[in-house]
Formats: C-alpha cells, sequence, structure tokens
C-alpha cells in the first residue's frame, strides 16, 4: 500500500563496515544505544548523526557502520523507531487524546507533522490517529507519567 509512497532502499554492501574491528563496534553500540534510547537524544530535533559522532569522538562512516550492521537500519530509521515508541505510549495516553498531532510529533522529536505520520505509518502500518483511535475504542490505555518514570530508573 503506497499511502505515503514510501519506498524500500535496496542493501548495499559498504566496504567500511567490515573494516570496523569487532572491539570498536561493540563499544560504539552501547554508546549509541545509550545516547539515543536511555539518554533520550532522539527527541532533539538537531541532533544528527554528525553531532552523535562529534560526541563519541568517532566519525558519521563508523555511526552508519554500527548503526547499519548492530541495529539493522540506518540513523534516521533508528531515531525514528524510538520516537515511534515513544509516541505509540502518548497516543493511548487518556490525558493526551485532545492534544493535536503536531504537538505529540514535537514531543518525541519530529520536525513537522507529515515525517511523523510518515514514519509512524511506515513502523505500525496505520496512522497516529487510527492508532490513537483504536486503543481507545479497545480500552488500552496507558499512562505516559507512569512510562516516563519507569524509564529513568533504568537509567
Amino acid at each position: 500500500m503506497a499511502k505515503y509512497n514510501i519506498i524500500e532502499k535496496e542493501d548495499r554492501k559498504a566496504v567500511y563496515r567490515t573494516l570496523i574491528s569487532p572491539i570498536v563496534m561493540d563499544e560504539l553500540e552501547k554508546n549509541i544505544f545509550d545516547i539515543i534510547h536511555t539518554k533520550r537524544k532522539y527527541r532533539d530535533k538537531e541532533y544528527s548523526a554528525k553531532k552523535l559522532a562529534m560526541d563519541l569522538g568517532t566519525n558519521t562512516r563508523y555511526i552508519s557502520a554500527v548503526v547499519n550492521v548492530r541495529f539493522g537500519m540506518n540513523y534516521t530509521s533508528f531515531v525514528n523507531k524510538y520516537r515511534i515508541e515513544e509516541a505509540m505510549v502518548i497516543l493511548a495516553d487518556l490525558k493526551y487524546r485532545k492534544t493535536n498531532m503536531e504537538v505529540i510529533s514535537s514531543m518525541v522529536g519530529f520536525s513537522n507533522r507529515q515525517s511523523f505520520y510518515a514514519s509512524f505509518y511506515k513502523i505500525t502500518g496505520i496512522t497516529p490517529r487510527e492508532y490513537k483511535m483504536e486503543k481507545i475504542k479497545n480500552g488500552e490505555t496507558t499512562s505516559y507519567l507512569k512510562h516516563c518514570k519507569t524509564k529513568k530508573k533504568t537509567v
């Protein structure tokens, strides 16, 4: 279904991915996960692979290689995955049922509603509004505040 005109990219093998030592790859994997997921840098609209590379004292090719090899996706998809996961919790929280999609998309780190909708649809197969209505209809609500407190305990 081409609702948002999403086209799968062809898989290309980059030679530099095999040149990174497993030890460096392990360390970068841990640090990338820590910064993006645990420290929630995915919420920062301006946090790019370039900034991540600077924070880790490496280059964007290494970031790209690690994210591709260890997480099985590109940097943008990796970051958007966490954004969408958090958006799903917010959308299922009754406190946010009247919050518009622009606000929710901004809360989780998207620059605009269109990229939020496209990413959400790509990951879930439905729109954020459809997801929200489904959760409310089925009584499957969550607490975003409780979710945030649980995440902080694991940090």
